[in-house]
């Protein structure tokens, strides 16, 4: 990720003060986007959430215009997350920011409730566009997803399969991938063991494979554990003026 880059130079359309809430379990991560949202320069408030659940609290204490939410959490996923805001908050749109390019996060997405979809990589270049776009009530998807999103639509994948796969089976496969144990997994998902096998079982007879071994072919194939599975680096912070 590159947050380094020349944000400044972006003009963004005159959407008032913001009230952004920035979820991500990661705080180097939090702090780079708090940077290129340069919330001085456009009058924003900027409140950081490193959960899904503090994220919620937040939410019920006071008063958003957005939120910026990553699908890879612990706890309450991203997927989750976007849902409850979209039944329990309707007037906050979302946008999310996430290390997956593939075109099943992104329709999964769309499908809980967010109104923009960004990869981290592109964050430095399209996110302050993003959010003005969205909290405007627009839609804001960077070209490389949306081309993805359209071959999906479109029929042109030639292995959908990943459709068949719920979302807590989605993520308990990305987190195989990345190594993760399942003990581990049923401890981050807040989830008993037992119950994290049970998804692994349904997960390898949707996919019609024979063994773990083979989920994990599968899986790095289709890029499902790249990102960094670090546990969050320490509390919330609240930061109003960056």
């Amino acid at each position: 990720m590159n947050f380094g880059a020349d944000h400044n130079v972006l003009v963004a359309h005159d959407v008032g003060v913001l009230n952004l809430l920035l979820v991500d379990d990661h705080t180097v991560v939090r702090e780079g986007l708090a940077r290129v949202l340069d919330p001085k320069s456009h009058g924003w408030v900027i409140t950081e959430a490193s959960s899904g659940f503090q994220a919620l609290e937040c939410l019920r204490s006071g008063q958003f215009d957005l939120a910026i939410v990553d699908l890879s959490m612990p706890g309450m996923s991203g997927l989750d997350l976007i849902a409850r805001i979209r039944s329990e908050f309707p007037e906050v749109a979302v946008l999310v920011l996430s290390m997956h390019a593939e075109e099943q996060y992104a329709l999964r997405a769309f499908q809980a409730g967010a109104r923009g979809y960004l990869t981290k990589d592109s964050a430095s270049a399209d996110l302050v566009k993003a959010v003005c776009k969205v909290a405007e009530g627009g839609m804001f998807v960077t070209p490389n997803v949306a081309e993805r999103l359209l071959q999906q639509l479109n029929g042109g994948q030639q292995e959908p399969r990943l459709d068949a796969l719920t979302n807590r089976e989605l993520e308990v496969v990305r987190r195989l991938v990345a190594g993760q144990r399942p003990v581990d997994i049923a401890h981050d998902l807040h989830l008993s063991i037992k119950t994290v096998s049970t998804h692994k079982r349904n997960v390898l007879e949707k996919l019609q494979l024979d063994s773990t071994a083979a989920l994990i072919r599968f899986g790095m194939e289709h890029q499902l554990g790249k990102e960094d599975l670090a546990p969050p680096a320490g509390c919330a912070q609240v930061s109003p003026h960056i």
